[in-house]
Order: structure tokens, then sequence, then C-alpha cells
């Protein structure tokens, strides 16, 4: 028998909806027409839709939107064998992490058939528009424990929690708000141990990830994929890679939105705080904040380089700054006892954030491969693509290949094959990065 491919059709080896009060349960399997699982590094959950129609004879006569019946919150277990390298997926009671049904829309019903689309998330989705936070949490405490207890205390997760270890600490009080919203708004604030400051806050199949965007880009890359429009795994350079190394589809979204980083002051910005204590405004040499001023930047690809702001002038544009931010430090206001200790110093973390947060989407991708379910959202990859060219280049365009980080990814299963989507992004162009000894 031979072996399957990854793009393949995949086998459904349980899809199975129970019943909010357990005491129904009905096999989708027959009637699924299609699922997606979906991540997003900036999606603090996991979400999955899952097209069926079925008979209208599942419980006495009746369809299983109204025998079982669907109204939401119904438990999905759901176990997808994987093709060929890929371990498939599986939230079932093999691993005790189920889905749950947020909605179901496109409801079509007819004498004998019934169609509708499941939307699913995780547990924790819910969990999470139940609960407020509402405790202090104090200025001695790094961001990172912060969010782990939430995630435990609050959200009372079960999964894996991956956070990277912060080195500013920062006080705040709940104010009543969920806990996703909490801990997106923490990621905005928080810097690594080493490295310029920007995290993500987001859920993968492995579980919940707190990561800094700095350790995220030096990843080593999880694998490569080859543009290519011949069938049979080789690339326009002759080389052999495997049918599953396959970029069989690609579109550019962007390429560069000058105006839109200079607005947002991705290059260099003037900051100005006003210090209740002293009544004084930051000092005029520490309001210009560059990439310069920071040091070597982490990139995807290459060095970046700006261009002059004018035909006459030698400054470039990470030397004027194109923001203006403004702000109150923040002393002692949510100590118990008189303090005057600053609780996180804007100078140091949120011209940085910005920086990195704006810089990441220079570049936006979208890929089709075959299914490969290894990979998870926030994974770097290598992808090579033919250079543009009327004579017959036996190389990979050196500016557009190169490391990708994967943003948000798709896995998609039906009928007529397995295949996986992804949005990549990366701050600079060329193939040289971080984890290359050119850079």
């Amino acid at each position: 028998m031979p072996s399957r491919k990854a793009s393949d059709p995949s086998e459904y080896i349980e899809v199975l909806i129970e019943s909010n009060d357990n005491s129904q349960s009905a096999d989708l399997r027959l009637g699924v027409q299609s699922i997606d699982y979906y991540e997003d590094i900036f999606s603090p959950t996991i979400t999955a839709k899952i097209i069926v129609t079925t008979t209208g004879n599942a419980f006495d006569g009746k369809g299983i939107y109204q025998g079982l019946p669907l109204r939401g919150g119904e438990r999905v277990s759901l176990n997808i064998k994987g093709n060929a390298e890929s371990p498939g997926l599986n939230f079932s009671k093999n691993t005790d992490d189920y889905l749950y049904v947020s909605s179901i829309t496109n409801i079509v019903s007819q004498p004998q058939v019934e169609t509708f689309v499941l939307n699913l998330c995780s547990r924790e989705a819910i969990t999470n528009e139940t609960t407020r936070v509402v405790k202090k949490y104090p200025s001695s405490s790094p961001i990172s424990g912060s969010v782990e207890k939430i995630l435990t205390e609050l959200i009372q997760t079960k999964k894996s929690i991956d956070a990277d270890q912060t080195s500013n600490k920062y006080g705040f009080i709940g104010n009543m708000r969920k806990p996703f919203t909490v801990l997106t708004w923490l990621a905005s604030k928080a810097a690594p141990e080493s490295g310029i400051a920007g995290y993500v806050f987001y859920q993968t199949q492995d579980g919940y990830k707190f990561k800094s965007l700095d350790k995220l880009i030096t990843q080593e890359p999880k694998d490569k994929f080859y543009y290519t429009t011949v069938a049979d795994g080789q690339s326009h350079t002759g080389s052999a890679f495997g049918e599953d190394k396959i970029i069989m589809s690609y579109i550019t979204n962007r390429n560069q939105n000058m105006l839109e980083k200079l607005r947002l002051g991705s290059y260099c910005s003037h900051r100005a705080y006003f210090d209740p204590l002293t009544f004084k405004v930051t000092p005029p040499e520490k309001r210009k904040f560059t990439i310069d001023d920071y040091g070597k930047v982490k990139n995807l690809g290459k060095k970046l380089k700006l261009p002059k702001i004018n035909e006459s002038s030698e400054k470039t544009l990470g030397e004027v700054p194109t923001r203006i931010i403004t702000g109150i430090l923040d002393r002692g206001t949510i100590e118990k006892d008189v303090k005057t200790d600053l609780n996180a110093d804007p100078l140091e973390n949120q011209s940085q954030s910005l920086l990195r947060y704006n810089s990441l989407f220079t570049q936006t991708l979208t890929i089709t491969i075959p299914s490969n379910t290894n990979l998870r959202a926030g994974d770097i990859i290598e992808c090579s693509f033919p250079i543009t060219s009327t004579k017959k280049e036996k190389e990979f365009d050196q500016e557009q290949s190169g490391l990708y980080m994967i943003k948000e990814l798709c896995h998609r299963f039906d009928a007529e094959g397995s295949y996986t989507s992804a949005k990549l992004i990366r701050d600079t162009f060329g193939q040289y990065g971080t984890n290359n000894k050119e850079n």
C-alpha cells in the first residue's frame, strides 16, 4: 500500500459532540464536510470551524440541531489522524482537552437534510467571559509572574504555560477587566531579560504562550519550504526536497508601508513624561528615541537600512522623530504605604515595543502547503522563492527568500485533501537573519 502524502484527505478518528447535560452524543464523522483549525500569535484562544451536513433522523426522527439539541457550549471531541510526518490534531478524551461550541451558524434545515456550522473554541475562552480580574498585583512581582498567576488562578487552565521571564516588574489593579484583556495588555509592557521589549500572548496546540518577540525571532527554523511549479518536489535549481515541502501557492499581502511606520513612530519618537513627584518633564537629552539608541536590533532578514529624509539632508528616517508620546509617570499610586518608587519606566520599554511590533509587519505573505500539523503559530520557517527573470536563473530570490515568522495558521481538512495555510511576517528583507553568520 503506498504511503499517504501530506495533502491526501485525512482520516477522522473521532468527531463526537455531547449535549450540554451529557445525556446524549452524536458521531459527526460521516456528516463532516470540512474542518478548519486556527492559531494566531495575537489571539489568546485557538478556534476551529466544522461544516456538517446530516440526515434528519439522528434522534427519533429529528436532526442533530433539534434532537441533541445544539444550543452552544456543547463539548466536542476531535481527533484527526495525521498524514506523512504530521501528527494530526487531537482534542479528545485521550488528551483531556476538548473544544467547545461557541456558536452555531449558517443553519439550513430541509425535510430530510440539515446543514450547519459549528464554531469552536477552547474551554478557557468561555471561562474568560465569566471571570474578572479584581485583585491588586504588587509592583514587586515581575510581569511574567503575574501572567502565570492569572492563568492558573482565574482562568484555571491545566494546559502547559510557556512564559519567558521578564526583566521588568509592574504593579497594577485588575479593575474588573477580563483575564485575556489584562494578559494582552501586559504583553505590550513586558521586556525580556535580554533584548528589546515586546511580548505576545497566545494559545497553540501545546498550551499557552507568553513569549518575547525577540526570542521568537531568534528560534531555529522549524522547517524549510520551496515554491516550485514542478509537481514532483524538484526546485528550479534542480535540488530535490519532497512533495511535502512544496509551497503550493503564495501571495504577498504587504511589502513595506513607510508612511504608516512613520506615523506610528517605528523608527524614531519623541517622549515627554510628567513626573508628579518632582513636577518636571523628561529632560531634553532623554526625549529622543532611535533604533540606534538601543543597539543591535535582532532581525529575521538583513540589517535595516533607512533612506534619507530628503535629497539635501544627511539625516535618515531613523534620526528624526515622527511621533510624539506623552504621559504621566506612575509613582507609588497603588502602594499601601507612602512610596515614591517608579512603577515601570515607560522611557525604557514603550518606544522599544512600538519599534518591535510595528517593524515586524514590514512584509506579510500568505502561503499554502501540504498539511503540516507540526507547525505552530510563532514558529520560524525558511522559505525559498525563485527569482523573477527572463533568463533561466538557477538560484533563489535573495531578497524575498529567507526566514519568516508564522503569525497565524489554518489547518484545513476536507474530502479533497489536507492543507495548511499560514500568514507569514518579517521585519526586514534578505535571507541572512539572526540565525546566520552573515547578518
